[in-house]
């Protein structure tokens, strides 16, 4: 299985940001992708989680800014984010199964 991540970069508070999760060499559609997040010396975190169902999750933090959504003919998973905070720094990884990605950094700075 092969996770990859893309989409992170620099934005200003208040802006928007896209991050794309695709996933190659596994059945997709059936299951749970998560998106997780690691600021610098804190602990990795779930940010948000979309069944094969569509059924989605978040982080309370995250909640009424973020969408997770998933693609199952392209074998992807999106995560919108809207109202970006500077405490939204950190390094975005996505979970299928039990393989990571190697993470896509996003920053939230003026």
């Amino acid at each position: 299985v092969q996770v990859v991540e893309s989409g992170g970069g620099l934005v200003q508070p208040g802006g928007s940001l896209r991050l794309s999760c695709a996933v190659s060499g596994s059945i997709f559609s059936i299951y749970l992708v998560e998106w997780y997040r690691q600021a610098p010396g804190k602990q990795r975190e779930l940010v948000a989680g979309i069944t094969g169902a569509g059924g989605a999750n978040y982080a309370d933090s995250v909640k009424g800014r973020f969408t997770i959504s998933r693609d199952n003919a392209k074998t992807t998973v999106y995560l919108q984010m809207n109202t970006l905070k500077p405490e939204d720094t950190a390094v975005y990884y996505c979970k299928f199964l039990r393989s990571w990605g190697q993470g896509t950094q996003v920053t939230v700075s003026s």
